[in-house]
């Protein structure tokens, strides 16, 4: 069979390994390089300024654990802080995502997948066109992605106003950034630029950061925030941003201005759909704009798939990639399981980290989902302790009648990492018993999971 995919992101990439593995004649069209925007300039950018932000969180710390650090005095003329260095901090990030493209490009080169360095574009059934040439595909998968989104009084001029995409290209860590948005990309960048020095403001539309996110791990988060220094306006939404010389100006629609040195956009993403051919072809859009999929990636057009953010199906990375597969496994007649969202590990990075997966507190306290939940605080944590960790918290809940974990919330550092034995526990329908008789390490973060089990067993109403 001849597969045809338009973009190298991970829904793109992914599906292409999958294909070519099971034997297909794979070509993958791609503009800017494999990896796509995760890699080159969202998720593996974003993620690298996180760990050095995370870095110099714990170095400014360290006092606390009785460790001298010399350097310059913070702005109270307290304790000594780490310096950053911001042209090596954002060359740095920029070769990582650079090299990161290049393992991607070796490793499809290295299964025989064509790759055409252009635009790709539906050119009817069962055709695309890209680098001049038609491709005849019995599968055609569309991995194109999305882009910040716009706002006709927010322009972005890449130097004081600007996307997440244009941060990295920055001769410095801005002075004073205000950030509009405070969903999951607007929180990660103002939590990140907090920690590396910048004086941040933070403009929510909500009254809580983290708005669509586990309320209690979303209070953490605004706490830390606040009692690091960060100024967040609740219940302020921005009518628009404009230059002024070397600052900016945010006026809010209540009539207050909010001045500053640069200012970050996070108010959403578009689809990259247009102009490649979907109307021709029968693709449908939903009503925000995206393209319509079912459980196992199919458009609207007989042999057409669509994987990734182009779909607006839980933008992740690891969701793209699993559409990706699935469309291929489904394409090339292999067995396959739609793809269950609630199984879904997510992490919002930070700082500490918020990590989910399975139910919602919104569904379980709404009487959707009986469930009974534990919730600790890291504090206790023996570990937690041990390395001058105060904030956070371990979640879990399980069914009543079964003890079946239905889910979890870590609000910790690398929690990232922690709701692993969650994730299992969820995707293998594991029971609170399982998960407390299981062997932790002593000390560590991870004890809390089984520490919650415990509690689960004894408080929760098991039959």
């Amino acid at each position: 069979m001849r597969i045809a995919i338009i973009g190298g992101g991970p829904g793109g990439y992914e599906a292409a390994l999958i294909a070519a593995q099971l034997g297909a004649q794979v070509t993958l069209a791609e503009r800017d390089g494999l990896g796509g925007a995760c890699v080159l300039t969202d998720c593996v950018p974003s993620k690298a300024l996180i760990e050095v932000s995370s870095t110099v969180t714990v170095l400014n710390g360290s006092p606390d654990l009785g460790i001298q650090l010399p350097g310059a005095t913070d702005a109270n003329g307290g304790r000594p802080r780490a310096g950053v260095d911001a042209d090596r901090v954002y060359r740095r990030i920029k070769s990582l995502a650079q090299a990161q493209s290049r393992d991607v490009a070796a490793r499809v080169a290295s299964e025989g997948i064509e790759v055409i360095n252009d635009t790709g574009r539906l050119a009817g059934p069962g055709k695309i066109r890209a680098g001049g040439q038609e491709i005849a595909a019995d599968a055609v998968l569309l991995a194109v992605g999305a882009h910040p989104r716009v706002l006709p009084d927010s322009v972005p001029d890449g130097e004081r106003i600007l996307n997440w995409r244009q941060l990295y290209d920055l001769p410095e860590i801005p002075e004073e950034l205000i950030v509009v948005g405070s969903g999951v990309t607007g929180a990660e960048f103002a939590s990140a630029y907090q920690s590396l020095g910048s004086k941040v403001t933070l403009v929510s539309s909500r009254t809580r950061v983290l708005p669509h996110e586990d309320v209690d791990a979303a209070v953490v988060i605004e706490e830390v925030f606040r009692r690091r220094g960060m100024t967040v306006l609740g219940r302020s939404r921005a009518a628009g941003v404009k230059r002024d010389g070397d600052r900016v100006v945010v006026t809010l629609t209540d009539g207050r201005v909010v001045r500053g040195s640069h200012c970050l956009l996070t108010v959403g993403m578009e689809p990259s759909v247009a102009g490649i051919g979907l109307e021709e072809a029968g693709v449908k859009l939903d009503d925000r704009g995206f393209v319509e999929v079912d459980r196992v990636s199919r458009t609207s057009a007989p042999g057409v798939y669509a994987a990734g953010d182009c779909t607006g199906v839980l933008m992740l990375a690891s969701v793209a990639a699993m559409q990706g597969r699935i469309a291929m496994w489904h394409a090339l007649g292999e067995a396959v399981h739609p793809i269950r969202l609630s199984h879904v590990a997510a992490t919002i990075f930070t700082d500490p980290e918020i990590a989910t997966v399975g139910v919602t507190a919104s569904a379980v306290e709404s009487g959707e989902v009986p469930a009974a939940e534990v919730k600790l605080p890291l504090a206790g944590n023996p570990r937690a302790k041990m390395a001058g960790i105060r904030d956070g918290l371990v979640k879990l809940y399980a069914r009543p009648d079964t003890s079946v974990v239905l889910g979890g919330v870590i609000v910790a550092p690398r929690a990232s990492e922690l709701i692993l034995p969650v994730s299992v526990a969820v995707e293998q329908r594991l029971t609170v018993d399982q998960l407390a008789q299981t062997f932790t390490v002593y000390p560590s973060l991870s004890g809390s999971l089984a520490e919650a089990a415990r509690k689960l067993m004894r408080y929760g109403d098991f039959n």
